[in-house]
């Protein structure tokens, strides 16, 4: 099996995995947020968190063996805007909400018979387009020209190496102090302790990411046809596989859409299997209106951040590269905009 063939099928692996065990722990950094925020229910965010810390464990493990190079990945770039990258992070959190979940989240719903993570998927994929290759474009393009900085230092390892510690002591030192922080922050919550069903999510998902790296970054480093070296994200991907769908002629399967593919698939089979699957729409005209500006926001805003909440808060972090930060940062931000505060997405009334 050539490599490229070798990392499609790894793709559609990781993400069938990946749907079973979204669909099975709700895991989505939209609910997590709301439930720690509004509902004082901490769990689901502890996963995520969970998750973050053994993805930058793997991650960096495989970067320090020196089996992947992160720096060929689109995060570690010797120039970025950070503005951009924050703004981007808005958007697409403030999207998030109005959506009621990232572009992940409705892979998986979708897989459950949810018909409006149809809409979203759609036009999550149509706008990432537009931002991408499209009509905003041009725009998103000389935002981007205007204010980026060619840094010295793009990741966090980099930035705390000095002329006595190397950057393979600072990768370790920063790495060690996250995973930490994050798994000290997990394990402190009593009911989070309870739910092995949530700690089994979360080491999954991050082992999933250190899968991606490993997948494009070794198994796909071909001398002569090497692939992208990227891991889960969604928002790229999302848009790849609507265009694949539509006009496959003249365009070629990847990491990213058999990614997407196994997400549905693998939320699809896991819902029949266990009898969730359940056909569901909107309620109304004003509902489907607030979801599909939340997927436009998260496609506009994903591709400006360079990834979504799993691209960026779970992929770019476990790279340590700064941009992620900041992007993650955004992210943060307008999810939590857009469930406390004056701009907080009032729920619908129910008819």
């Amino acid at each position: 099996m050539e490599s490229t063939q070798l990392v499609i099928l790894a793709g559609l692996v990781i993400g069938l995995i990946y749907g079973a065990v979204g669909l099975l722990s709700g895991f989505c950094l939209m609910s997590s947020m709301r439930g720690w925020l509004v509902e004082g229910d901490g769990r689901l965010v502890r996963t995520y968190a969970l998750a973050i810390a053994v993805a930058i464990a793997a991650s960096q493990l495989l970067a320090g063996s020196g089996m992947v190079d992160l720096g060929k990945s689109i995060y570690l770039q010797p120039a970025f805007s950070v503005p951009v990258l924050f703004l981007g992070g808005l958007l697409f959190g403030y999207g998030m909400v109005l959506s009621n979940g990232c572009g992940s989240r409705a892979l998986v719903l979708l897989g459950r018979g949810n018909l409006r993570s149809f809409l979203v998927v759609v036009v999550l994929a149509i706008a990432a387009q537009m931002t991408l290759k499209g009509l905003i474009a041009p725009a998103r393009i000389a935002l981007v020209q205007a204010s980026q900085t060619t840094v010295n230092a793009n990741s966090l390892p980099s930035l705390l190496a000095t002329p006595g510690v190397t950057e393979a002591s600072a990768r370790a030192l920063a790495a060690v102090v996250i995973v930490a922080a994050l798994i000290l922050f997990a394990i402190a919550h009593p009911a989070f302790r309870r739910s092995p069903g949530q700690i089994a999510a979360g080491i999954i998902v991050g082992l999933l990411v250190a899968g991606g790296w490993y997948v494009t970054g070794y198994l796909g480093a071909d001398d002569f046809n090497p692939v992208p070296v990227t891991s889960l994200t969604f928002i790229a991907p999302i848009a790849d596989a609507l265009q694949y769908a539509m006009l496959s002629t003249g365009l070629t399967l990847n990491f990213g859409i058999a990614t997407v593919a196994g997400v549905f698939a693998g939320s699809l089979v896991t819902a029949l299997a266990t009898g969730r699957f359940k056909l569901e729409g909107y309620s109304s005209p004003r509902h489907m209106l607030r979801s599909g500006t939340g997927a436009a926001l998260m496609g506009i805003g994903g591709v400006m951040a360079f990834g979504c909440s799993i691209g960026q808060g779970l992929t770019g972090i476990s790279t340590l590269a700064l941009g992620s930060f900041v992007a993650v940062a955004g992210i943060l931000l307008g999810t939590a905009a857009g469930l406390r505060g004056v701009l907080r997405v009032q729920p619908l009334a129910v008819a």
